[in-house]
Parts: structure tokens; C-alpha cells; sequence
């Protein structure tokens, strides 16, 4: 039996994901143990991290919608786009104002081209960004199509800019900040972030990592573990029969009335006694059901 779920991690500051990871991997025991979407260092907020048969879908919980709190300051740009930088220019703010800068904001919403950071994990040749910036080597960086579903400004204590952002995967909220300076002219870099959703977990309902020790070292760690159905929550559902169940379990194809609107998409499948066994996908050309994550019992499911 495997331990399987996730953790709604609210991961401090000065941490890496990987971190996060491996401190979870040790307090678990659990082999199988991966983060479902990167967050800097010095950003703190909403991390899940999944365990197990959990990480199987961890596909699910990078493609969802994300969203963060960000400060931003005006009038100094480093080179990467954060506080953790080295400062590369200061230019005057003295004339910026609130309306000039909810215009700029009000321009990057909607579907917009990013240039992700220099300094970032994405690949090139095998390695990523950041160490062919600290090897002070240029490299090409492709631009990335991202959404950004709400962008509301909270607080305007200049220098520093505050706002709440509702952005696809894949965004970069330091180059966010970044290309707002560009914009206004002035220049500016990520100086704080909270991610404060990310797909269907919410900083709310989020566990702190001491909580997390704490709840192994007594034993009732699965009050700080969600059963692995919660990264998929928002799929529709179906309870099969016995005759079904055992089909799914064993890789088999099922027909199942009623579903022919879904055609193209996932459906969690259960057991009669509540439990996940697989997630299905409908097959047009044959009208059939196709289990394509079947999951085996565990400690949590």
C-alpha cells in the first residue's frame, strides 16, 4: 500500500519547490513525491504537492488557472526580474501616476505575448535559462501566448504597486512586472509574490510545512493529505457497476449510456463503494470508454 494524495502545501520563503519535495518525501516515506508547478524561492503561497498515485495527475494541476498576489516596484529593473537580482538601472517614477498605471495594467489583459525571464527553468538545448545567464552566454528565447483573466489593482503606495492577478499556466509574474515597467517607461521588478490559487486549491485551505511534520510525527497525517481526486474535481463523474469496475481495473474499454455529449473528454470513474479507479476518455469512432489512468487501493485515494 502506498501513501497517495495531496498536500496543499503553503510554502514559505527562502524554499525552493524541490525543497518542499524531498522535505515531504522524507516525512512520508512515500518514493513517488513531485510539486505541480514551480514556485520561485522567495515567493511564498499555494504549492501542491502530490504523492503517489497523486502524481499521476499531475498534468491536471499545471494547466490550471493560477492566481497571485504581487508587489511591484517602480523605478528599478534587474536582471531578473525579482528582488533576487542584481539592479541594472534606476530611473525617475516622479511622474507616474495611479491612471497611468491601470491603463498599462488594463493592457495585458485578455491573450497577451510573454518573453518568459532569462533567469528561468525553461530548456534550451538540453539546459535551462538560468545557467546559460549565469554562464553569461544569450541564448534565444521564444515568446509564449498567456492569459491574464483578471487583473485588479489593489494598492498604490508608490513606489510600490500592489495587485491580484488571475493568469493561465506557463505565466511568468515577474515578467509581468517587468514589461509593465517597460510600458510606463520607468522600469520595475517583482518585489513580493503570493500564489494564492492554483487550479482548485486555495491558500485558505492551504497547510503549513510544520503542520505537515507535525501531523507524520502523530500520526494523523491524513488530515493534512487530500484524496488524489481533488486535482480533478472539476471532471464529471460516473459510478459503474461491479461488472464495469472490473473491466476498467483491467485496462478494458466500457460502454456507458448516456455520455455520448462528452465526447473527447475525462470522466472519473468509481467503484460502488465511493473508491477512484481510473479516469476514462471517450472514444467517438468506437462510442466506447478507454480507462487511461487506472488507479490501484492505497492509504489515501
Amino acid at each position: 500500500m502506498t501513501i497517495s494524495g495531496i498536500v496543499n502545501l503553503d510554502k514559505p520563503a527562502g524554499k525552493t519547490s524541490f525543497d518542499m519535495v524531498a522535505a515531504i518525501r522524507r516525512l512520508s516515506g512515500e518514493r513517488r513525491v513531485g510539486h505541480a508547478g514551480t514556485l520561485d524561492p522567495d515567493a511564498t503561497g499555494v504549492l501542491p504537492i502530490c504523492l503517489g498515485q497523486g502524481t499521476r495527475l499531475v498534468e491536471f494541476l499545471l494547466t490550471g488557472k493560477k492566481e497571485y498576489r504581487a508587489a511591484i516596484e517602480f523605478g528599478v529593473i534587474t536582471d531578473t526580474y525579482d528582488a533576487a537580482g542584481n539592479i541594472v538601472d534606476r530611473r525617475d517614477i516622479s511622474s507616474l501616476t495611479l491612471g497611468m498605471i491601470d491603463n498599462a495594467v488594463a493592457s495585458f489583459l485578455g491573450t497577451v505575448e510573454q518573453l518568459p525571464p532569462r533567469y528561468s527553468a525553461i530548456k534550451h538545448k538540453g539546459q535551462p535559462l538560468y545557467r546559460w545567464a549565469r554562464a553569461g552566454i544569450e541564448v534565444p528565447i521564444k515568446t509564449r501566448k498567456v492569459e491574464f483573466s483578471r487583473l485588479e489593482v489593489l494598492e498604490w503606495q508608490s513606489p510600490v504597486l500592489t495587485i491580484e492577478v488571475e493568469c493561465s499556466s506557463g505565466t511568468y509574474i515577474r515578467s509581468l512586472a517587468y514589461d509593465l515597467g517597460m510600458n510606463l517607461g520607468c522600469g520595475a521588478h517583482l518585489k513580493n509574490l503570493i500564489r494564492l490559487r492554483s487550479g482548485p486549491f486555495r491558500i485558505e485551505d492551504s497547510v503549513s510545512i510544520s503542520q505537515v511534520e507535525d501531523a507524520f510525527t502523530r500520526g494523523n497525517w491524513g488530515g493534512v493529505i487530500q484524496p488524489i481526486d481533488a486535482a480533478i474535481s472539476h471532471l464529471p463523474a460516473v459510478t459503474v457497476d461491479d461488472e464495469n469496475a472490473g473491466k476498467i481495473t483491467n485496462g478494458r474499454i466500457v460502454m456507458l449510456e448516456g455520455e455520448e455529449d462528452v465526447i473527447g473528454s475525462w470522466q472519473r470513474a468509481y467503484s460502488r463503494d465511493g473508491r477512484l479507479i481510473a479516469l476514462l476518455r471517450y472514444d467517438e469512432d468506437q462510442a466506447m470508454w478507454h480507462p487511461k489512468k487506472v488507479f490501484a487501493p492505497s492509504v489515501v485515494s
